[in-house]
């Protein structure tokens, strides 16, 4: 097949969280199954310099009001493709979403210039695959202006990677794409007054995928819905959640060039060395019994690292753990953990901002990994943790729900810490069930580790279970495009919560959006 990915975020040129990475992994197992992949970014600030890349188009005139051209350069001779959108007004400083007003309008121009580079080229693709808020107006496009060209024939696919960001902008974005009026509606794109992006993909999109099959069955529901869940109820038929794996190239403690030792599950010399190191770098005691907990994380209401405070703080004091901490976000649980740092000079360590060899790192010398969400479409680095052989301690949500497998005493399925309740009393209980296995059950510690490195997340599963999903969305848009095109508003009464009022943006939403 012909599979065109649009996304804001490709790894390693981009990357805001786990959509870079998951992106760029899902596209090189399909690659590697024999099809031919095409990725559709922006060039960045932050990947300007970068030599691989080499001039493809020098102007691409793309179909937005006012007209507007960008330049496209391409990643050389990689497998699958990469072709960057040179656009100095929006995509000429670093950052990838920021606070700008101009947001909106850089989402547009990414996912309408991703779909006339494919025309302009005559390369039409099978499956057009929309990552997340930013370009999910593709199928939009592809069922309204752009049906009557080749492309209105392709397939369209969905992923909601977090259904929190929905890309909420205001009318002036409607009319950048020259869309017909009867979208403008609260049954299509129409939300508090503006328009919503995700929400008119997850209307128009062939199919749609969630990265976990529990973060599929959670967004059904208000709690997890965000304003959005009876339209994906509406669309239930149509979504399925697709696990993401782990790309063992970049995380793999027997190949892992970032890590001071290598190691792997029958011999975990390398871990014990990789554990000193870290102490020792980071300015902790020289305590190789000491349990050790990391944390590599954005720092936003999602994450749930808010609630660690106090439960760490006192096994801190009780030097019952060592603590390092890598992440940024929200400046309240920065100090917060900056606080912990120089309260337990010995025991903690704190890095605001993001480091790559770090967090392998961090990963290859913990005990323990800790993931407290309040929700996790699907979750990273709780299958890095596994494969490094550090326990994972998370919430029973999500992609955390779907990978890890609570410990009891005596269980023998079990590869981590698993708890419920998203406060600070179920944080405190997970800390001290990993505790318990680590001091006072040895044998298990080391079983439950052992189990934890040989589970396997291939990403060659994933992409296999996107190849059914890609052919389902071609047979289903076939028989579509077979039948008349008549726009209508004519769609069930849906009552979108987030229509009538407008909730308080969380905190990982103002910066996002």
């Amino acid at each position: 097949m012909k599979i065109l990915f649009l996304t804001p975020e490709v790894a390693p040129w981009s990357k805001a969280g786990g959509l870079g990475d998951a992106t760029a992994a899902l596209a090189k197992a399909l690659a590697a199954l024999g099809h031919d992949i095409r990725i559709v970014t922006p060039l960045y600030g932050s990947v300007q310099s970068s030599s691989l890349l080499k001039v493809y188009r020098e102007s691409l005139v793309v179909g937005v009001k006012p007209s507007d051209s960008c330049g496209v350069k391409i990643a050389a001779d990689l497998n699958p493709k990469v072709y960057f959108l040179e656009h100095p007004k929006y995509y000429g400083a670093p950052e990838i979403y920021g606070d700008r007003v101009d947001a909106g309008a850089r989402a547009l121009f990414l996912t309408r210039a991703g779909l006339d580079l494919c025309l302009a080229d005559g390369w039409i693709p099978d499956v057009v695959h929309a990552h997340d808020w930013t370009v999910a107006l593709a199928p939009v496009l592809m069922n309204t202006v752009l049906r009557g060209t080749p492309l209105g024939q392709s397939a369209s696919v969905l992923t909601i990677h977090n259904l929190q960001h929905q890309g909420l902008f205001g009318t002036e974005c409607f009319d950048l794409l020259g869309l017909p009026e009867w979208l403008l509606s609260p049954d299509n794109l129409e939300c508090l007054g503006g328009i919503n992006l995700l929400k008119g993909g997850i209307f128009h999109a062939t199919r749609l995928t969630t990265v976990s099959p529990t973060y599929a069955k959670e967004i059904l529901s208000p709690e997890f819905g965000f304003g959005l869940d009876p339209v994906i109820r509406h669309r239930a038929a149509d979504l399925e959640g697709i696990l993401n794996g782990v790309d063992a190239d970049d995380w793999n403690p027997a190949r892992d060039t970032l890590i001071p030792a290598r190691y792997q599950a029958t011999d975990l010399t390398g871990k014990v060395l990789c554990k000193a190191e870290l102490q020792r770098t980071c300015g902790l005691e020289k305590a190789p019994g000491t349990a050790m907990i990391g944390i590599v994380s954005r720092m936003w209401d999602q994450k749930g690292l808010d609630l660690t405070i106090e439960p760490l703080r006192a096994r801190l004091r009780a030097a019952e753990i060592q603590l390092v901490v890598l992440g940024s976000g929200d400046p309240a649980v920065e100090a917060a953990f900056l606080s912990l740092a120089a309260e337990f000079p010995q025991r903690a360590f704190v890095r605001v901002g993001y480091d790559n060899q770090l967090a392998h790192r961090i990963e290859a010398a913990s005990d323990f990994f800790l993931m407290p969400s309040r929700f996790e479409p699907c979750g990273l680095n709780q299958l890095y943790s596994m494969a490094y052989g550090t326990l994972p301690i998370v919430r029973n949500t999500g992609g955390l729900a779907d990978t890890v497998d609570g410990w009891h005493q005596g269980d023998a399925k079990s590869t981590g810490i698993v708890f419920d309740h998203a406060d600070s009393t179920g944080v405190q209980w997970a800390l001290g069930q990993a505790l318990r296995l680590y001091y006072q059950h040895e044998n298990e510690f080391h079983a439950v580790r052992h189990r934890a490195m040989t589970r396997s997340f291939s990403w060659t599963t994933s992409a296999l279970n996107y190849v059914r999903c890609y052919e389902e969305a071609i047979r289903q848009r076939r028989h579509a495009f077979a039948e008349p095109s008549t726009p209508t508003t004519s769609r069930p009464n849906l009552k979108v919560t987030a229509v009538k009022k407008k909730p308080a943006p969380p905190k990982s939403m103002k910066k996002k959006v």
